[in-house]
């Protein structure tokens, strides 16, 4: 399992990922609002779509990484968990974050 200096690793290198994919997110909702498409359009502009896979799953990786990890600093401050259970709590919730993630990311590239 990972400790400590892993976890504080992890935390910041899935944040040095996400940013720029979400400057990517927002400039992509911004060309989408401006020009008017509407969600029939964007959907179809991303289906079968390797590259907006490759987009939005890596941002899903690194947000189910991130928030995982800010999560256990959290309930480790608050709840006082340690230990097994903080383990469990934590990867518990990166991989329901990754399946409801990868389950998004399918739905609207549909591979």
């Amino acid at each position: 399992m990972m400790q400590g200096m892993g976890f504080y690793m992890a935390q910041r290198l899935s944040a040095l990922v996400m940013a720029p994919l979400v400057l990517g997110h927002i400039a992509v909702m911004i060309y989408a609002i401006q020009g008017g498409l509407s969600t029939a359009e964007i959907l179809e502009r991303t289906r079968d779509s390797l590259a907006w896979f490759a987009f939005y799953g890596s941002f899903v990786i690194a947000v189910s990484i991130h928030a995982a990890v800010g999560l256990r600093v959290i309930v480790t401050e608050t709840l006082k968990l340690r230990g097994v259970l903080l383990d469990l709590f934590t990867w518990g919730v990166m991989i329901v974050l990754l399946v409801m993630g990868a389950r998004a990311v399918s739905a609207v590239t549909m591979l």
